[in-house]
């Protein structure tokens, strides 16, 4: 039976993760959705409905702004992506395109984590780092620093490869998808997908950590991740 103190940490633990992830779920997946059907159902077309409806994501960066004082990389990254969504939104003509130029964009995501492994370092040792150091100079300092260990560089190149595959699949999937649902359930499908392959991946991804710092505390005391 856990004491206290770690009933204490799992009871905050549940407002942190609704701090984080409720406005996250609610301007990328649920005002997407409603704005999109209210629009379109009102005369609006397809593609300014879908314009229209991916500004929910730029108040999501306001609202993590406003709570966390900060925009940290993953803000940079969805801004930029959101940028190229609304040129081509512009751009194109119908929502087909529009959809496969998110597929496409997944898909380039998926291939720029396999390149990393080119690099130095791989991309998933700095998202591991992004999470598992807290922010803190000394956890930087303690996660750069496990770099020196085989087990750890081996792991952090394979997670990187599972979550480039991963989104190359996402993306294949979504493409496949564009020419046989209409552009309502398209969107539905799009809003909810990324999100189920993130899942997945962050479920393993944190399974797979647990199980390499309890191989790495047991063959070095002292390497604790």
């Amino acid at each position: 039976m856990p004491d206290n103190g770690t009933a204490g940490a799992q009871r905050g633990r549940l407002p942190r993760l609704l701090l984080d992830w409720g406005p996250t779920l609610l301007f990328n997946v649920l005002a997407p959705i409603i704005t999109f059907n209210l629009l379109t159902a009102h005369g609006t077309a397809e593609p300014a409905a879908l314009l229209i409806a991916s500004g929910w994501p730029v108040i999501d960066l306001g609202v993590y702004f406003l709570l966390h004082r900060r925009l940290d990389e993953f803000g940079i990254f969805s801004l930029a992506t959101m940028a190229l969504g609304a040129i081509s939104a512009l751009a194109y003509n119908t929502t087909k395109l529009i959809f496969l130029k998110d597929s496409a964009l997944t898909g380039l995501i998926g291939l720029g984590f396999l390149v990393t492994l080119l690099t130095a370092r791989p991309a998933m040792f700095y998202f591991g780092r992004k999470f598992a150091s807290g922010g803190t100079p000394e956890g930087i300092a303690r996660w750069n620093g496990l770099w020196q260990y085989e087990g750890f560089r081996r792991g952090q190149r394979r997670l990187t490869v599972i979550w480039g595959v991963a989104f190359l699949v996402e993306a294949s999937l979504k493409a496949a998808l564009v020419f046989v649902l209409s552009a309502a359930t398209m969107l539905t499908v799009s809003s909810i997908l990324p999100w189920a392959f993130l899942g997945g991946l962050i479920f393993y991804t944190i399974g797979y950590g647990r199980r390499a710092q309890a191989r790495m505390q047991a063959a070095i005391p002292s390497a604790a991740v």
